[in-house]
């Protein structure tokens, strides 16, 4: 899979998430087989580049390369001007967000809404492509709803506008997060375009991704929500991709290590009192489908400290082990 003159290490991309997708999620999927990851979403207005957490999201000190980060907004000068800025902080790949659902970002009509106006499509892909030297991709859904599904029209627009590669997830804006991924327009578009397309949507496994890699014809596959709390599941996919076998899932142990490496690189990013509060999710994430998870998420979500933090999460993983020692993670629910 390459994207401009960047040769990428495998097929398997990062989807950004806004929340999700900072830098030290970034670095330990890529550490665990993923070959992009894309940053959370920078909006495109200059006015709050300065804040805080735009700081965080432009900051890729340390992170494999090559850096990708997604921008968004609705105006053509302004995203020109915000894949500059992205560019002389660092991106080696600008991605253009018309994919995002979310109602607080249709709302100002940029993410998905922008399937509605095919001509300020090419208005913003032309203005991005010309104001940078680094390649530019873009992320869509299949259309604004089952009427009206213009993924190939949008792909046939952003081909001519010079964008280098384009992500497609397998729902429209109306669906949001539910029903079923559809990769049929997926296959249309592969069908239709000559740059590599990037299929997305409900990729959880190794089966589904060769699955979905087959029906589309796609170039690459994208995977959001399934790696939130599984970052080894790009080290799955990868795998099975390349030999046809199953690796085995971590074991308990493994799981906690990762962990604790994820809430350390979490406390330096965010500061003790940020961390702890953005590794609470995480934490729930991670430990879901474990005995006893239920009860222990609701204590931790209580826990101040990055210190107790760290040391409830090795205390829970402990126990678990005593009661088994052999098990694994990944078997589906199995709290008692």
């Amino acid at each position: 899979m390459q994207i401009g003159p960047h040769q990428l290490a495998n097929r398997l991309i990062v989807a950004p998430m806004a929340g999700v997708t900072d830098r030290p999620f970034r670095k330990l999927c890529k550490r665990l087989g993923a070959g992009l990851a894309i940053s959370e979403m920078v909006a495109s207005d200059p006015r709050l580049w300065g804040t805080q957490k735009s700081q965080r999201r432009t900051d890729h000190a340390g992170e494999a390369e090559p850096i990708a980060v997604q921008i968004a907004g609705s105006d053509p000068d302004m995203m020109a001007q915000a894949a500059r800025y992205n560019v002389a902080r660092g991106a080696q790949i600008i991605d253009i967000n018309m994919g995002c659902p979310a109602k607080k970002v249709c709302n100002v009509a940029a993410g998905s809404a922008l399937l509605k106006d095919e001509a300020l499509v090419a208005r913003i892909l032309d203005a991005v492509v010309q104001a940078v030297d680094v390649p530019v991709t873009l992320k869509i859904r299949t259309g604004w709803d089952r009427d009206h599904r213009n993924a190939v029209c949008v792909a046939r627009i952003a081909e001519s506008a010079g964008v280098c590669a384009l992500s497609v997830h397998g729902r429209t804006r109306a669906c949001g997060f539910s029903g079923e991924a559809e990769y049929r327009t997926i296959a249309e578009v592969k069908s239709q375009v000559s740059i590599p397309v990037i299929a997305n949507g409900d990729i959880a496994s190794p089966d589904q991704a060769s699955h979905v890699l087959r029906e589309t014809g796609a170039d690459a596959i994208m995977i959001g929500r399934a790696a939130q709390g599984r970052p080894w599941l790009f080290r799955e996919i990868a795998h099975y991709l390349e030999s046809g076998e199953q690796l085995p899932p971590p074991t308990i142990g493994e799981v906690c290590a990762l962990l604790l490496e994820h809430l350390q690189e979490l406390y330096a990013f965010y500061g003790e009192e940020n961390g702890v509060r953005v590794a609470r999710k995480h934490i729930g994430w991670y430990t879901r489908d474990l005995i006893g998870s239920a009860a222990f998420r609701q204590a931790i979500n209580r826990v101040e400290s990055a210190k107790a933090q760290f040391a409830a999460v090795g205390q829970f993983f402990s126990q678990l082990a005593l009661t088994n020692e052999r098990l694994i993670y990944g078997e589906g629910e199995l709290a008692a």
